[in-house]
């Protein structure tokens, strides 16, 4: 007999986990299904312990410029494998807290794969073997997704790294390629580039950061180059060939053809998400492209069946995921919750320079049939930044020149991805230029450019 339960959901990442809690907040007998880590990708490999490695490298990069603040110190070094064992700490603390999170919460957690057996029926598998027999009336999957591995630049662990590999590597390289400058890609470059090594950012696309708005990719770039990173834009990976402790990539940019010699290189092409062998033959979902189709609420095509998070597709963002969570819970319980409104969610890309957007680039708004009011504040007019040393930077902001809504926010600069928030409330809040301008922001901070920002898109700026 099957263990029966109001809702099980396969997965225990940023969507899974949250939504088992908040379904237990309503009330429901919960299981979660999870075959590695409780906290997912985004916990044990992704955005937490990748945030602990970028801020060794602030450290880093900091102690190499002690002058400036009128601060000396001699041999400055660092022991690359403590930097690396301090990230998987981190990590490790934090899936304990989510385990904690599911017994206090009363969740039954069930360790292994999970498969669709039958309609609301779950099969638990566990080294080939039928650990658990789940049922319940409703079954979320968000079983997330992995890097997607192109032909010929498969990792094998060694020379060619995926994010994994990147992250705990035995020891640190002095010299990397970085094929794809997404949020992923551009963060290991910029992690690599302040530990010392001599990176080589290479872009299929016109531009790295592809997804951010041209001006705020322009900017990074220059930083980037100003830090002794090599960019390589509007560029294919031919091939790759493997060495005894290199790799060498063929790279055709601009119609030339040219090859890359270094130490390591990291695969950062994008994702797909994990749809195989979850049982989803013979039922009515449909997979697009090797994610999940659903609607608004999170339902697929198959009743009593729902996905979110990285498994239904872009944006791949931890914080969606838990959103999605949440609507899809509620609307199981009858709360009838909003639907999500992606342009709503705040990207975030911790690199050096960090960026930070929400909304509509400027070129889209354009696209779109906007007629637009732009404005700009650089953080060399900020005393705060000056102060911090860190005064370059720039917040940009987009607005409906008819009806004065925030169409987009687009920000690089020092602790952006903090101050985003503020624009992605003022968005979910509708806010227009009027209410942003009557806000009143704490002097001296970093955020006070948002509100010049603002002030500059209605020809009211002040201090530049």
């Amino acid at each position: 007999m099957a263990d029966t339960f109001d809702l099980i959901v396969v997965g225990g990442g940023p969507g899974g986990y949250v939504a088992a809690i908040r379904a237990s907040q309503l009330k429901m007998k919960v299981a979660l299904v999870e075959r590695e880590n409780l906290g997912g990708i985004c916990l044990n490999w992704g955005c937490i312990p990748t945030k602990a490695l970028l801020r060794a490298s602030e450290i880093n990069h900091l102690l190499h410029d002690l002058d400036a603040y009128g601060f000396a110190a001699d041999n400055i070094r660092f022991d690359f494998q403590k930097v690396v064992k301090r990230s998987r700490g981190v990590a490790a603390q934090l899936s304990g807290g989510v385990k904690h999170l599911m017994k206090k919460n009363k969740i039954f957690v069930a360790d292994g794969h999970a498969r669709l057996a039958g309609p609301g029926k779950i099969i638990v598998e566990k080294d080939g073997k039928t650990v658990n027999e789940l049922a319940a009336k409703h079954i979320i999957l968000a079983t997330g997704a992995r890097a997607r591995v192109i032909p010929g630049m498969e990792p094998d662990g060694k020379l060619i790294w995926s994010y994994r590999e990147a992250m705990v590597p035995a020891a640190m390289p002095k010299s990397l390629i970085v094929v794809g400058s997404g949020a992923i890609g551009s963060e290991f470059a910029s992690f690599y580039q302040n530990m010392g090594a001599k990176v080589t950012l290479v872009e299929v696309m016109d531009r790295i950061l592809p997804v951010e708005d041209a001006e705020i990719s322009a900017f990074v770039q220059k930083a980037f180059v100003k830090q002794g990173m090599a960019i390589m834009t509007g560029a294919r990976v031919q091939g790759v060939r493997k060495g005894a402790d290199s790799v060498t990539a063929v790279i055709e940019a601009g119609g030339k053809v040219q090859e890359i010699t270094a130490d390591r290189l990291i695969s950062a092409v994008g994702i797909v998400g994990n749809v195989e062998n979850l049982g989803l033959e013979g039922t009515k979902i449909v997979v697009d492209r090797t994610h999940v189709v659903t609607d608004p609420m999170g339902r697929t095509g198959e009743a009593g069946i729902y996905a979110i998070g990285d498994l239904t597709g872009a944006p791949w963002l931890a914080h969606k995921a838990s959103h999605e969570a949440t609507i899809c819970v509620e609307n199981i319980a009858g709360l009838h919750p909003h639907a999500m409104d992606i342009l709503n969610i705040p990207g975030c890309t911790y690199c050096r320079p960090q960026v930070a957007s929400v909304g509509l680039t400027e070129a889209a708004a354009k696209a779109k049939g906007h007629e637009v009011r732009v404005g700009r504040f650089p953080f060399i007019g900020n005393g705060k930044a000056i102060a911090m040393g860190e005064p370059e930077g720039l917040v940009k902001t987009v607005f409906d020149a008819k009806t004065g809504e925030l169409l987009g926010a687009h920000m690089v600069g020092p602790e952006v991805t903090e101050m985003i928030q503020g624009y992605a409330i003022a968005r979910t809040m509708e806010s227009t230029e009027a209410e942003l301008m009557h806000t009143v922001f704490p002097h001296p901070t970093v955020s006070e450019t948002m509100h010049e920002s603002v002030l500059d898109a209605y020809g009211r700026v002040i201090h530049i």
